[in-house]
């Protein structure tokens, strides 16, 4: 077992994938290290590699180097995909292939944000619980049924792992250290990133990331809560108020106090966010993306687009650089 005490050092590689989040690539490679350097022990070895071998362009458009192309007979304790954005687009038939060759040859085989996406490809999720980033939830639940998605932030099933995004695959990587070397290691980790790590891996994702203002106000993370899970369906702002247990006017202050816009503003505002993700991340025609984000026909919901936006969902959609 891969999370388990050990004194052995854990040779991991890491498959990066074109457009892969820095973030993502980061929070899962610099653990390893700060946890050698915490240690004073090589207690993780890495490698970081592309498909072809060649250097890999983020989705910033910062370039990683790489130590190599990916041999997927060359067996590790811990193989992880990281990908984010077109993840579909550049895990080839090949690629997908070698992922699945590659995972026989691992103890233990991970997906960081859209790698889950890859693993999904390759049939190991199938019929096992797993995670992906909430942006994709639905996306990915139609085109693989067969997998038990879970909006947790990260899961271990067997032999393979899933993490949400950037931050999860950090709350993955403490647990793994945590498991392997111990509390007090884990804790000099993250205590070299200024981080608390305050989520349970089985803690949803939330669209928002409410930070302090959730723990300072929790009725008004409860009613962002609320938005987040009726855009399709958008709730009269007096029926959110009453499930927070507030008043409409208490609300209404609360969004004053801390966000700045009215309920009904903001509320608008994380559809229009969604519309714009599935105008641009998808191939969905107008009208679907118009019923998901509760807009009546996709003439409301262009007209809301271009007051928010400034033009219209389709002008997004042909820009190369709308991607958020």
């Amino acid at each position: 077992m891969v999370l388990q005490q050990s004194d052995q050092t854990l040779s991991v590689t890491l498959l990066v994938l074109p457009e892969a989040s820095l973030m993502s690539l980061a929070a899962t490679l610099d653990p390893m290290r700060a946890a050698n350097r915490t240690t004073g022990e090589e207690v993780y070895r890495w490698k970081v590699v592309s498909f072809d071998g060649q250097a890999v362009a983020t989705s910033c458009g910062l370039k990683v180097e790489v130590d190599a192309g990916f041999d997927p007979r060359e067996g590790c304790d811990l193989l992880i995909v990281v990908a984010a954005f077109n993840a579909t687009l550049h895990a080839s038939p090949a690629l997908v292939a070698a992922v699945r060759q590659g995972a026989r040859h691992a103890r233990l085989v991970g997906g960081v944000e859209a790698g889950s996406w890859v693993l999904a490809m390759t049939g190991l999720l199938d019929n096992r619980r797993a995670t992906t980033h909430w942006e994709d939830f639905e996306d990915f639940a139609a085109r693989f049924p067969q997998v038990q998605l879970i909006p947790d932030r990260w899961i271990v099933d067997g032999p393979v792992l899933t993490t949400g995004g950037a931050a999860p695959a950090l709350d993955f990587m403490l647990a793994l250290i945590r498991a392997r070397q111990g509390f007090a290691a884990a804790l000099s980790v993250a205590s070299l990133y200024v981080y608390d790590e305050t989520r349970l891996p089985s803690d949803a994702q939330p669209l928002v990331s409410m930070g302090r203002v959730g723990q300072q106000e929790p009725r008004l993370a409860a009613a962002v809560r609320i938005m987040e899970e009726h855009l399709d369906a958008p709730l009269p702002i007096r029926a959110i108020a009453s499930r927070t247990g507030c008043s409409l006017r208490t609300l209404e202050g609360l969004f004053r106090d801390f966000v700045q816009i009215p309920p009904g503003a903001y509320y608008l505002s994380l559809r229009l966010q969604a519309a714009r993700r599935l105008v641009v991340d998808t191939r969905l025609q107008m009208a679907e993306i118009a019923v998901r984000t509760g807009f009546s026909s996709v003439a409301s919901l262009s007209r809301a687009f271009r007051r928010h936006y400034g033009h219209p969902p389709s002008a997004a959609r042909r820009s190369p650089n709308s991607q958020p």
